[in-house]
């Protein structure tokens, strides 16, 4: 085998590796959603009151949808399959960005110019990108902090932009953020960022950490989709 294919196999292994991690970090968030619900849920059954249950139940059905759109889109993702582009309404791709997101863990402050504005790419993929971008901002903060997403077509290029008002990446893991295992905050995986940074590459585009800014505190991140036509 000779040395470039052997590199690119490594490489292929170590993305599949990165995206599996993944996988398993945000499929335990959502089991431990439908764990605790079905919980709630045999509760009330035992009780004789299965009309307590019902709401329990919806919300596992809703978790485990959730889950196999996880496993759909990042296994796309592991296997290189070439995307095929749709027009994606950037609305809706937030509301699906922020789906398992708690209430009050933040304040979203979106702008979308036009509102109707879409992008091109997969929906799926692009609500994974950007809820990394929220769960890291909710994450780092001590408090609910306020996210500002704006987005607007360019001539050549789509631009989301996802700001934070927290502490911002420390400088010194700042030119390596996107690293696989590189993280901010204790307990990280530090895989969020890396599987972002592959979902923008799979659309032809890229994600940048922006450079701080004296009179806004936090982190900016740049997210930058080809238009296709």
């Amino acid at each position: 085998m000779a040395d470039e294919e052997r590199d690119g196999t490594r490489e292929r292994l170590a993305a599949i590796g990165e995206i599996a991690a993944e996988i398993a970090h945000e499929l335990r968030n959502v089991l431990q959603i439908v764990s605790s619900s079905a919980y709630v849920a045999r509760q009330d059954v035992d009780r004789g009151d299965a009309r307590a249950a019902q709401p329990h139940v919806a919300k596992v059905e809703k978790y485990a949808r959730i889950a196999h759109t996880i496993v759909d889109d990042l296994m796309l993702l592991a296997r290189g399959d070439a995307l095929t582009p749709e027009p994606v309404l950037v609305a809706e791709v937030l509301v699906a960005a922020r789906v398992d997101v708690a209430a009050g863990t933040a304040e979203w402050n979106d702008q979308i110019d036009p509102y109707d504005l879409r992008v091109e790419g997969h929906p799926g993929l692009l609500a994974r990108l950007l809820h990394v971008l929220y769960e890291n901002a909710i994450h780092a903060s001590s408090k609910a902090p306020r996210i500002t997403t704006l987005a607007r077509a360019e001539p050549t290029s789509y631009v989301i932009e996802v700001h934070d008002d927290g502490p911002g990446v420390p400088t010194d893991i700042a030119p390596r953020i996107f690293d696989p295992l590189v993280s901010a905050r204790q307990g990280g995986t530090g895989l969020g960022l890396a599987l972002a940074k592959r979902v923008a590459a799979a659309h032809g585009g890229s994600i940048a950490l922006a450079d701080p800014v004296a009179s806004e505190p936090g982190a900016r991140f740049r997210i930058v989709l080809p238009r296709q036509r």
